[in-house]
């Protein structure tokens, strides 16, 4: 048969062969050389090297997971130096996963070539070298190579794990325990020292935060603390500052040394915490109790931060009481509401604000951090914020009418126009409320005033606006509509100016007839405004009676006439 045409390429063909990158393969450094060659070495002399201490009763291998693994271990140990057999056994596809790696990792150590490795590259467990041989799992292959490494070993009984066997690992030891979780008491020494916060002590131990006596008392402390009992009786604390500041977690640094990682099989976790304010003789909640059980498991279980256990463990107490009054962690019974505003941080009006709402709610109230509101069947009040202003930010949309009415007596198209401009800009309530009473509190001084609701003649007419306006606004806020009188008005303008000292740059504004008129009104004028200013001030019913004189008397030297009495 003729040989087919030799292969023709040319420049810049898509399709000419290109250098293809096995990804996780490297060429290994001469130090992990070394290191891989010494560790397999070590494997090749005792090929039982990396299996923990047994402390546990096994059953026969057809019924027991890890006798059958041990006994097949046991015969790929014997045929370590049968390079046929062995590169035979680590491809099969039956029979022990562990014995499989274990025949690969033999097969390595035969073969002598340790430059060119594997990377094993778990979030968890780390980045290790290995040399892969066969199609044992890669988890395998680099737990047994890497058997000095404490975590990393217990991965080759990752499949046993699933099937209830429990591991404990740490520097100086390695102990299976069977199907029972029984943590060595060294093991429990060594998870402690190493874990990712520091103790004191020894049989009981404290995180810093905490002292000897709180553990060991139980006693409770206003921003809680964790009390974690393991099977042999050691006790340890972690405070509220402690469990905020790790950078790795607590549970982690502990639970990866441990297979499988279930912590909550082997220690009990307690949250030593009760609000400020609730009775020592009196028993939490048990709907709060129990959730508190889920929060903690689901901390052991590393679907919780550090940082945000105390914040939930609380929550989980102070959303489960259904009476009194919550705030932030404090609780106060329902006599203490008078306590329970003083707690507030506010001022007195924000106080008296909350206080409307509260009177006039007929079910329970939620308040959260996040500005959420919520109605309760339960008679209890619960706001997560001890501010005032965030709190009535939260409360103005359903009850503002009803503070605007309760404190201010305000209600129809007057009080929809105030609550809706507050609705729509959120002014501070500290300054809106105390902005509101200035104002009305300003409009009822100014309706006491003689002839508040009589029209009065002219230029009677123009000082009583001028007096309303200087006691709403000050007396600079009247210059101007004092200048714009017209006739009689004009002359009352110039005579208020001069009452006030304000005519230095105004006269020429106002035509001879009209100083003159307005000269002579002073005298009146000025007894008008000295007797409105202390209505005011004070309202004493000398006050008015001065007033009206002084009215009677301008209204008779201005010839608007003789006045009905107010």
């Amino acid at each position: 048969m003729a040989r087919p045409p030799a292969e023709v390429r040319f420049p810049g063909d898509k399709n000419r062969r290109k250098k293809v990158k096995v990804r996780g393969i490297k060429q290994a450094s001469k130090q992990i050389q070394q290191r891989l060659e010494k560790d397999l070495d070590a494997l090749l002399e005792d090929p039982k090297i990396f299996l923990p201490d047994i402390n546990a009763e096994l059953g026969r291998p057809r019924r027991d997971m890890m006798a059958a693994s041990l006994k097949e271990i046991e015969y790929v140990s014997k045929k370590r130096h049968d390079r046929k057999w062995l590169a035979r056994r680590m491809v099969k596809r039956r029979g022990c996963m562990v014995s499989r790696a274990l025949a690969g990792s033999l097969l390595a150590a035969l073969d002598g070539d340790h430059s060119t490795v594997a990377v094993f590259n778990n979030p968890i467990y780390g980045t290790s070298s290995f040399i892969r041989r066969g199609n044992g799992k890669q988890a395998h292959q680099a737990a047994i190579q890497n058997y000095k490494n404490h975590k990393l070993r217990m991965l080759v009984w990752d499949e046993h794990a699933k099937s209830g066997h429990w591991f404990f690992s740490w520097k100086d030891g390695f102990e299976y325990t069977g199907m029972s979780p029984k943590p060595p008491g060294n093991w429990i020494e060594a998870a402690l020292e190493f874990s990712s916060i520091k103790f004191s002590g020894d049989k009981v131990r404290w995180s810093k935060g905490l002292d000897e006596d709180t553990v060991k008392n139980n006693t409770f402390s206003d921003a809680g603390w964790l009390k974690i009992t393991f099977q042999n009786g050691v006790v340890a604390g972690l405070s509220q500052s402690s469990l905020a500041k790790t950078e790795e977690g607590f549970v982690p640094s502990i639970a990866l040394t441990m297979l499988p990682p279930k912590i909550s099989e082997i220690v009990d976790a307690e949250w030593m915490w009760r609000p400020i304010g609730w009775p020592e003789d009196r028993a939490l909640p048990a709907e709060g109790l129990e959730k508190l059980n889920e929060i903690l498991l689901a901390w052991m279980s590393m679907a919780l931060e550090d940082s945000s256990l105390g914040r939930e463990c609380r929550k989980s107490i102070l959303n489960s009481i259904d009476d009194g009054y919550v705030s932030g962690n404090n609780w106060f019974d329902n006599d203490s509401k008078k306590d329970f505003l003083d707690f507030l941080s506010g001022s007195e009006d924000e106080k008296e604000a909350i206080s409307a709402v509260l009177e006039n709610i007929e079910t329970g109230i939620h308040v959260r951090q996040d500005g959420f509101t919520f109605e309760l069947e339960e008679k209890v009040v619960r706001f997560e914020e001890n501010a005032c202003h965030p709190l009535l930010v939260s409360l103005w949309k359903d009850h503002g009418l009803t503070i605007l009415d309760q404190m201010f007596e305000l209600n129809g198209e007057e009080a929809e126009e105030i609550y809706n401009k507050q609705l729509q800009r959120k002014q501070g309530f500290g300054a809106f409320l105390r902005e509101l009473k200035n104002n009305l509190s300003t409009a009822k001084k100014l309706d006491s005033l003689p002839w508040s609701d009589v029209s009065l003649p002219k230029p009677l007419s123009f000082a009583d606006k001028l007096i309303r306006k200087a006691g709403d606004d000050g007396v600079a806020s009247t210059v101007s509509l004092a200048r714009k009188g017209k006739d009689l008005d004009a002359a009352m303008g110039w005579a208020w100016l001069v009452v006030h000292d304000r005519t230095e740059s105004d006269a020429w504004r106002f035509d001879s007839a009209s100083r003159d008129k307005g000269s002579d009104w002073v005298p009146a004028l000025r007894m008008l405004w000295d007797s409105a200013t202390r209505i005011l001030n004070g309202n004493s019913a000398d006050a008015k009676n001065d007033y009206v004189h002084a009215m009677e008397k301008l209204a008779e030297i201005s010839g608007a006439g003789k006045l009905t009495p107010p």
